[in-house]
């Protein structure tokens, strides 16, 4: 089954050309990792998977279902959930309070002034459950302005897993991080349930290496490779054009 189905996305600003042609596919339980150099349009590309961005032509398929002109907030309750490069959360916080607020945020007794104290304990439950899927829970008392960056990026896809997603966009999930953080982010990724579709972009060739069955690579906009890790890795153009290694 298709997890989200890309057909032929172009997006411009002004006379620049971000999103040419592009069309992809990512099955339920797939790894696809989008690489690139810098201002290749990865990030207006996940923008416009998402919905923070609506697309010049195309269209995007979220679990069988046109969604091109949804907002973003309709495609999380299809189940999608992304994590920036720039961590979103509240930094005056603990790090349960801020996944007691993502997780409380997502079901209907948020409008409810009263609650039984058992919904709390539920919440709590799950909060214990993904802050130690994620080696968290030992800081959960912690303000998250006072723990790691990494712990930080962590924290942040903690959050997306909150609303049991189906399709999981990482956006640059190891950048700023210290070898042994990416490791720990890599490895977390690894252990996510099999049924979770996850799309990724990174400049980490381990990353990108380690956890992709497949990848794509974009040049001003477009696709100019698709395959394997071991195809990409053999393509004369990629090494050309991303890693600055022209064939003789």
């Amino acid at each position: 089954m298709e997890a989200i189905k890309v057909e032929s996305l172009f997006k411009s600003f002004g006379g620049v050309m971000a999103v040419r042609g592009v069309s992809l596919q990512v099955d339920v339980g797939g790894r696809l990792v989008i690489i690139g150099p810098n201002g290749a349009g990865k990030s207006t590309l996940f923008n416009l998977l998402n919905g923070q961005l609506e697309p010049d032509a195309g269209k995007v398929c979220l679990f069988g279902e046109d969604v091109t002109s949804l907002p973003l907030h309709k495609r999380a309750h299809m189940g999608m959930a992304r994590s920036f490069q720039l961590t979103s959360l509240f930094p005056g916080l603990s790090a349960l309070d801020n996944m007691m607020l993502a997780l409380h945020g997502l079901r209907r007794s948020r409008f409810n002034l009263f609650q039984a104290t058992n919904s709390y304990a539920r919440l709590l439950d799950k909060a214990e459950e993904l802050l130690s899927n994620m080696s968290l829970w030992d800081r959960r008392n912690d303000r998250v302005k006072m723990i790691s960056y990494g712990e930080q990026r962590k924290l942040e896809i903690a959050l997306c897993l909150a609303s049991n997603p189906r399709l999981l966009l990482l956006d640059e999930p190891s950048a700023g991080l210290t070898t042994g953080e990416r490791r720990g982010v890599m490895e977390m990724i690894r252990n996510l349930p099999p049924d979770i579709a996850v799309i990724i972009v990174d400049h980490d060739m381990d990353l990108v290496f380690g956890l992709a069955n497949r990848i794509i690579v974009l040049h001003y906009g477009e696709i100019i490779a698709e395959g394997t890790p071991d195809e990409i890795q053999a393509d004369p153009r990629v090494k050309e054009v991303y890693m600055g290694i022209e064939e003789e």
